[in-house]
């Protein structure tokens, strides 16, 4: 039987993130093949096209999702505009990657979840963490009871990003350290909780520190889980805690902690204490975003599993939301325009 030809991608917007999380994992696999690009501005689509040796440039992101050679998109916009773009790749009959958070809030996220349910398509929220072989791992020891009843989880990402004017500062993108980081800090929440017991955690307290009006620099919350097990999620763009990417889980019977579960390919360490004894795990330094890939791919071509789906993604989002209502801020806004 013949291989089956790659999986060809287009990308909407020539963002920094591209290289690492699609355009290098593609060139070094035979199942992708990135082809087409459009931007805002089609001068710099067509320097990142040069640079990256991408095909065909499009004017705009309309004429690249009507490009009848394309299987799929990848999706790097800032916040605002996934949820616009992720339909309209859906209604072009498009398979889409699109980077988180999913949306700029959990009404958008639903309103997505409904459309890519009767699509037909794949729709993955670019999570690559949690395709990696160490966070598959974290969730197995947990769901396996090794750690005992959890008691309570930590998780953080923290990092500096002094330059003020970064879309990331802008709320009418809706942007903000808990969109940013703090996506990452929520949904490994959620995994790990829901790797002890079924159950959406609900917010108990959050905190903001802002850098302007409604625009948080950095975010601490507290959650509790249905079975009782509560979590801490931490994170910041511009705040003491500098440099923080970190996971924790401690249980009745032990306690298991990563270092770096959110780019493992760049040094990581898994560490279980449990029945009196102390290992630990390594993890090949396979990227994150090539896991990803691989499953994206093979969700597409042989109906592989999709472990950061839509249904997923309205969850995260749900909490993101509430953690800024308890922090008295707004949850953000989808570009209207």
């Amino acid at each position: 039987m013949p291989d089956k030809p790659p999986l060809r991608i287009g990308v909407l917007g020539a963002a920094r993130i591209a290289p690492a999380a699609l355009l290098t994992p593609a060139r070094a696999t035979p199942t992708a093949e990135v082809v087409a690009i459009a931007a805002r501005d089609v001068e710099r689509a067509r320097r990142f096209a040069r640079k990256h040796d991408i095909a065909r440039v499009h004017p705009d992101y309309a004429s690249l999702l009507a490009d009848p050679d394309l299987d799929a998109v990848y999706l790097p916009l800032p916040n605002s505009l996934h949820g616009r773009w992720t339909l309209a790749a859906l209604a072009a009959g498009k398979h889409v990657l699109c980077e988180k958070p999913f949306t700029a809030n959990a009404a958008e996220a639903r309103q997505v979840a409904a459309a890519a349910l009767g699509s037909g398509l794949v729709v993955m929220e670019a999570f690559h963490y949690r395709y990696h072989p160490l966070f598959r791992r974290a969730v197995e020891i947990i769901a396996a009871g090794e750690l005992g009843t959890v008691e309570r989880i930590e998780t953080a990402l923290c990092f500096p990003l002094p330059k003020f004017s970064d879309i990331r500062y802008r709320f009418e993108l809706a942007g903000g350290a808990q969109m940013d980081a703090g996506c990452y800090a929520v949904h490994m929440a959620r995994t790990l909780g829901l790797a002890a017991a079924e159950g959406e955690p609900e917010v108990l307290s959050a905190r903001a520190r802002l850098r302007g009006e409604d625009v948080d620099r950095a975010m601490r919350a507290e959650l509790r889980f249905p079975a009782g097990h509560t979590a801490r999620t931490r994170c910041s763009m511009w705040s003491r805690d500098l440099l923080r990417i970190s996971a924790s889980v401690r249980g009745d019977r032990g306690e298991l902690r990563i270092l770096n579960p959110v780019a493992p390919q760049f040094g990581h360490r898994l560490t279980v204490r449990a029945g009196g004894h102390r290992r630990v795990e390594r993890f090949d330094k396979r990227s994150s975003y090539a896991h990803q890939l691989d499953a994206f791919v093979a969700a597409v071509r042989d109906g592989g599993p999709v472990l950061t789906p839509p249904a997923d993604s309205v969850a995260t989002m749900a909490v993101i939301d509430a953690i800024y209502t308890a922090a008295g801020l707004p949850a953000r806004v989808a570009d209207a325009t």
